[in-house]
């Protein structure tokens, strides 16, 4: 069984209302789309479906830790990931994913797989740069730390002189 057969949603013997699916993420799946950032992660997302005559809504959300290295010390430290999405699905003639918000399923489809939609709702939830607490409030102390405010002292220091000249054009605006 090829563990991706667990993100599957089979719809076809459900009835018309509201159901309830849980999942639980780790590494694989990320390490599946080729996605190697996490040292870990545990987390885990409730779907709601709302079943209908002529579609699914589907109502994504995720809790959990993931631990992730800092972008600017390279520390390891847990991050508190949530998000949520949303999703609707039609069917149609064949297969459409193009849109984030709509999938269009064959007719006759009687399962939905969703590994690409888990996937897709955690990593697009991060920050685009990933801090580690301690750097924001200064209590952090590394090595690689210590070695960019030297960095930054060093270039204040030898910052070249502005030409004078230069100054002028500041009063113009």
């Amino acid at each position: 069984m090829h563990f991706l057969n667990q993100y599957v949603i089979n719809f076809t013997g459900l009835k018309e209302g509201t159901h309830k699916f849980d999942f639980k993420l780790d590494n694989r799946i990320f390490e599946h789309f080729g996605y190697d950032d996490f040292n870990s992660c545990n987390i885990s997302v409730d779907v709601e479906l709302i079943k209908k005559s002529n579609l699914l809504e589907l109502n994504f959300s995720s809790k959990g830790i993931i631990n992730i290295n800092c972008f600017v010390s390279n520390e390891p430290f847990d991050y508190s990931q949530t998000s949520s999405i949303n999703l609707v699905v039609k069917f149609g003639s064949k297969l459409n994913n193009d849109n984030d918000e709509l999938l269009i399923l064959p007719k006759g489809s009687y399962q939905l797989e969703i590994s690409q939609q888990l996937y897709e709702m955690i990593v697009l939830s991060l920050p685009i740069k990933i801090i580690h607490p301690g750097v924001e409030d200064g209590s952090l102390e590394s090595e690689t730390l210590n070695r960019l405010k030297k960095y930054e002292l060093d270039l204040q220091k030898n910052s070249p002189k502005i030409d004078p000249r230069w100054d002028k054009l500041k009063d113009l605006i």
